[in-house]
């Protein structure tokens, strides 16, 4: 799945955007000013940037300026973020070499879309279908296949296993896939992600999916031994 980068100063909004683009599949860091930014720009290589137009420091349009003056990010994605709607912002963001301009308060569902829409369009990802390891998981359908065979599974199964594919052996504590998956309004049992994860076991194969005591749950590539 695609890699976004968003960088802003206002917390809550990074909080926001990176919940609901993870819970849509997203590999997803922040940064809360440009200059952070800019560093991780570097080491995470992101397909897309959600980009702050006024912020301290560098504001948005020097931010993206920087952009495209580094070597090998000429063609990455940039959409601005900004509670203002002056026509110059939108033309001095545009003539910086952003791809799209989205006004605050932002709609995650509205946002997304666009996102998706930016993506198809300059061709860098295919979002709705994921090659991990000897699985596909497309998002759109709702589908897993393994090793050429359509696996289907319950919405709740597929987000599970859809959010541990995300990032391969990372560790993803209980709480926060309670959270992504089933939501912070809806109370389940504890036993509930223990009860998903032996339904997938069984329908995508044991070592996939490995227990880490006391913390959660991470996916592992078939082959990997970490």
């Amino acid at each position: 799945m695609a890699k976004i980068l968003i960088i802003d100063d206002e917390e809550d909004i990074r909080e926001l955007l990176s919940y609901n683009l993870k819970k849509e599949g997203f590999i997803v860091e922040s940064a809360e000013n440009g200059e952070t930014g800019l560093a991780i720009l570097s080491s995470f290589k992101p397909q897309l940037v959600l980009l702050d137009v006024m912020m301290p420091g560098m504001d948005g349009i020097e931010v993206c300026e920087a952009i495209r003056a580094k070597e090998g990010f000429q063609h990455t994605l940039v959409c601005f973020l900004t509670a203002r709607n002056e026509d110059y912002s939108q033309i001095a963001g545009l003539e910086a070499g952003a791809d799209d301009y989205v006004s605050k308060p932002i709609r995650p569902k509205v946002l997304i879309s666009r996102i998706k829409a930016l993506l198809r369009r300059k061709g860098n990802v295919d979002v709705s279908a994921e090659n991990i390891g000897n699985l596909v998981i497309n998002r759109d359908r709702y589908l897993v296949e393994k090793d050429g065979k359509e696996i289907h599974l319950p919405r709740k199964e597929f987000e599970l296993l859809a959010l541990l594919a995300s990032k391969p052996n990372h560790v993803f504590e209980r709480d926060f896939i309670l959270d992504t998956v089933w939501g912070t309004d809806i109370v389940v049992g504890d036993r509930t992600i223990d009860v998903h994860i032996r339904k997938l076991r069984e329908k995508i194969g044991n070592d996939s999916i490995k227990t880490v005591k006391g913390i959660g749950y991470r996916y592992v590539l078939v082959g990997e031994t970490i």
